[in-house]
């Protein structure tokens, strides 16, 4: 009898470390502002399958467990861009990051390293858009409502 008990408790305890053997965990860098964001990126990553989430807003740092036979660290990253918030590895639309509540949209380099809410890296700009401190453009699209145009400012600089 007691052969099988120790038979059994060796099963379940092997059954326990192989389970427990596939989780990973993983920081991913989330970008956000606030405790509103903190609710929105852990609820994006349990909803992916992270079976605990924690993010920082100060480091914007996210910290994830999870079932690697479940879900995956880009699974994890794919549905918090979903909701809006830009992570280390993917992107979040436009359509997406617009939706976010105006105290959650954080500022975002565009393609060209400039960040998208302001043309200036000191964000000291004139009415026409160029930075008052060296005069240099921003290198947005004239269509979107900018001075700019390949890099000249409409006023000429």
């Amino acid at each position: 009898m007691k052969t099988k008990y120790f038979i059994l408790s060796l099963l379940c305890a092997t059954f326990s470390f192989a389970t427990f053997a596939h989780s990973g965990t993983d920081t991913i860098k989330v970008s956000g502002n606030c405790g509103m964001c903190k609710s929105h990126i852990e609820k994006a990553a349990k909803d992916a399958g992270a079976t605990e989430a924690t993010w920082d807003k100060s480091t914007k740092l996210l910290v994830v467990t999870y079932d690697e036979h479940k879900t995956s660290n880009l699974s994890i990253q794919k549905k918090i861009a979903a909701s809006g918030y830009d992570t280390q590895d993917v992107k979040a639309s436009e359509k997406a990051y617009n939706k976010l509540e105006k105290c959650c949209q954080y500022e975002r380099p565009s393609k060209d390293g400039v960040k998208a809410a302001g043309c200036c890296k000191d964000k000291d700009c004139t009415k026409d858009g160029c930075c008052k401190s060296d005069m240099s453009c921003c290198k947005k699209d004239v269509a979107a409502g900018d001075c700019c145009k390949d890099g000249k400012c409409s006023n000429g600089k």
